[in-house]
């Protein structure tokens, strides 16, 4: 786990240095997805070679639940995940995405599924809002009022949500098929979605101007943080359980590490604050709900 967060936790870094040598956001998108899903395709051969009986196809009816999950979870997340990286930055990027996706999955699990809510819950869900509310309105406080920071955090703010939501609509079919092909899948699909924007914003003509040192740091994203990190994170899920997940806090804080070293980013005192406030409420929120589980 640690090696993981490390992974995703630089992939926001990774990303922010893409952007800065001119490449949009939808072709980072679309580069790393295609790429992961050819990655993935020959995991999966590898996988039905080792095991004949590793079962590689999906019922016609569970078509569309992949469609909306790579939409959700690839072609729109990452779209808009790396523009507000490219108005935000990268450390805002992780905190709104990491630290806000638990909250949200904890209130929609309440609202669809009717889980209950304990009064320290709602205090976490409290704390974590006016934590949220001291990030967006970073640069404000700081007198710099950067109209770019402010748009570039807004639009972050639905990340989570369309995380929340792709997390929630994953539940079933990963309970039905490997956890694994879903994802390989989703990548290979997302990816692809991805192209029509990337043709109409004229950037997939970007994949040919591409210098080596790009192309190794798009590798590093399909490979690593796709490929790989998706890998880690199930074989920990299935020998430690769900209670790994709390690692996935300490991303923000290796994503804030890498900015400051490696992109001079300036972390202002209330986004530190908005930070640790929303981190006590996802503490408050999810250290009950796993109690109440248990």
């Amino acid at each position: 786990m640690v090696l993981l967060i490390i992974f995703w936790g630089s992939s926001f870094v990774v990303v922010k240095q893409l952007l800065n040598v001119g490449l949009t956001p939808i072709a980072i998108a679309t580069f790393r997805f295609l790429l992961a899903g050819v990655l993935f395709l020959v995991a999966l051969a590898i996988k039905k070679l080792v095991s004949p009986t590793y079962r590689l196809s999906v019922e016609r009816k569970d078509l569309l639940v992949l469609l909306a999950l790579a939409l959700t979870g690839v072609t729109f997340f990452f779209t808009i995940q790396y523009t507000g990286i490219q108005l935000a930055g990268a450390s805002i990027a992780a905190i709104m995405v990491c630290l806000l996706s638990p909250i949200l999955i904890t209130l929609f699990s309440v609202k669809l599924f009717g889980d209950k809510l304990r009064r320290k819950q709602y205090i976490g869900v409290a704390v974590a809002a006016a934590g949220t509310l001291l990030v967006v309105l970073a640069d404000l406080l700081n007198l710099e009022g950067s109209m770019t920071f402010l748009v570039g955090t807004l639009i972050l703010l639905s990340t989570p949500f369309l995380w929340a939501g792709y997390s929630l609509l994953g539940q079933k079919i990963m309970k039905k098929y490997d956890a694994f092909l879903v994802v390989a899948y989703v990548s290979l699909i997302g990816g692809a979605c991805l192209i029509p924007f990337s043709l109409a914003e004229g950037s997939f003509m970007q994949l040919f101007t591409m210098n080596p040192g790009d192309w190794l740091s798009v590798l590093y994203l399909a490979f690593t943080c796709s490929l790989l990190g998706y890998y880690i994170w199930f074989y920990v899920l299935k020998k430690a359980g769900a209670t790994a997940s709390t690692f996935l806090f300490g991303e923000p804080l290796i994503t804030a590490v890498f900015a400051v070293i490696f992109i001079s980013e300036t972390l202002y005192p209330s986004v530190i604050a908005g930070a640790v406030l929303i981190f006590i409420g996802v503490f408050l929120v999810t250290f009950n709900n796993r109690k109440n589980q248990a």
